[in-house]
């Protein structure tokens, strides 16, 4: 059975860790509907490259 030839400590583990997080989803400001919204994406109001191309779903 495979073991480890030495103990990782605590500092070597934390420090390949660090490496694993989480990135902000890039967002950009829609001029026609005034709202930010994710690229490449169609807004919450229907609009896409400044389009309107959806209806916009009812708040419930």
């Amino acid at each position: 059975m495979a073991v480890p030839a030495r103990h990782t400590s605590k500092a070597k583990k934390n420090k390949r860790r660090t490496h694993y997080k989480l990135t902000a989803p890039s967002v950009q400001f829609d001029e026609t509907t005034g709202d930010y919204s994710r690229s490449h994406r169609v807004s919450l109001k229907g609009y896409y490259k400044g389009r309107k191309i959806a209806k916009a779903n009812a708040a419930k």
